[in-house]
């Protein structure tokens, strides 16, 4: 059965916490879960200063929202209690490469502790039935050698923002056998809930979309450079990413959490990769490329001078699994991604609001879906 947004079904009055509800993709997901009828409770930081999607698309009006860190135990078994969730969404994160360079201490606190925190917040609230903890495609290990990363190669990472991706996908997975005595979610985790509480790793590749404003990322730098009459300065032109708009990845996730939820759903807890076709595994350059040429009036690129913090030059994905056994198939390629962006941003400048901006995609992307 192919995945769609279930806008009538199981979403409806469903309780659900997102961590990182101030983040990009945060953002965008609890939007959407509000848009099907979920009650929404956010934990995170505040959002980065400047532009940004959740106070853009004032979020704060349509879901609980609080501000504090998932490093802080207490608070988050606090806030898990106060809303008694069903579903668990944990996507508060140090998100950046290059800041995982400057602050590989926090990088590390931040997203595997914190995942480990955010399990025990779920367990201690009770009656949690799913948790989706998003990781990265950077977790594997780049060295492995396949030419595309499939669930059960090494993980790893030469870097401390991909090495912490790979600890979270470790504490993931201990603790899911910890709990439940056997690593697909089932077992003794049935004494601690009416249901068990299924645990599942969900792995996207380079996200992209209107509403990010994040530094040190390639489409949000473009268009501030491309905005700004200035050229757009690139590290690695030659490295490849899968990119991928940032719907495909967020209705994966929510198929994902309503699968762990079911009756079978211990047969979905385990790590799933989510990543676009081999049509959208390009070069920083080709990237590059077709924003400056949507964007228009002579809007171009040049490589940055000066030694850089090294990065991985090829990451694919293999979502062979997911295809298989959920369905799962990106909908958006490439050059739409990176051409609904543009038309996003360009909206956005002409002043229209965000929160409509954002649900007008929603739509549209779920009239696709079901068609």
């Amino acid at each position: 059965m192919a995945l769609t947004p279930q806008p009538h079904g199981f979403w409806r009055g469903t309780r659900v916490v997102v961590t990182g509800h101030t983040g990009f993709k945060g953002a965008w997901l609890t939007l959407w879960l509000h848009h099907l009828g979920a009650d929404v409770f956010g934990y995170a930081l505040e959002p980065l200063p400047g532009p940004n999607a959740f106070t853009l698309a004032r979020l704060d009006e349509i879901a609980g929202s609080q501000i504090a860190d998932i490093r802080d135990l207490s608070r988050l078994v606090s806030a898990f209690e106060r809303h008694r969730p069903s579903v668990v969404f944990h996507l508060a994160a140090q998100a950046l490469v290059r800041a995982g360079y400057a602050d590989p201490e926090g990088t590390y606190e931040t997203n595997a502790i914190g995942t480990a925190n955010v399990l025990a917040a779920a367990r201690a609230c009770g009656g949690v039935r799913s948790v989706v903890v998003v990781t990265s495609d950077k977790c594997y290990d780049p060295r492995a050698g396949a030419p595309r990363h499939g669930e059960g190669d090494p993980l790893g990472g030469d870097d401390p923002y991909s090495a912490s991706k790979a600890c979270a996908e470790y504490v993931t997975a201990a603790l899911r056998t910890t709990w439940t005595g056997d690593p697909s979610g089932a077992g003794s985790a049935a004494k601690q809930h009416k249901r068990p509480m299924n645990i599942a790793t969900a792995r996207a590749g380079n996200v992209i979309g209107g509403g990010d404003w994040s530094a040190d990322r390639l489409v949000p730098d473009a268009l501030a450079a491309f905005d700004a009459g200035t050229k757009l300065a690139i590290r690695n032109p030659s490295a490849v990413r899968p990119w991928q708009y940032v719907l495909d990845p967020l209705l994966a996730y929510l198929d994902l959490a309503r699968r762990l939820a079911a009756d079978d759903g211990a047969a979905f807890a385990r790590a799933w990769n989510f990543g676009p076709t081999q049509e959208s595994e390009r070069a920083v350059s080709w990237v590059a490329d077709q924003l400056a040429q949507s964007w228009g009036g002579g809007a171009a690129w040049q490589v940055q001078a000066g030694a850089h913090p090294p990065e991985t030059q090829v990451l694919r994905l293999d979502s062979a699994a997911a295809a298989a056994a959920l369905g799962w198939r990106t909908r958006i390629d490439l050059a739409q991604a990176l051409s609904l962006t543009v038309r996003w941003y360009r909206a956005y400048r002409d002043g229209n609001p965000v929160r409509d901006l954002m649900l007008d995609e929603i739509a549209r992307y779920e009239a696709a879906a079901a068609a």
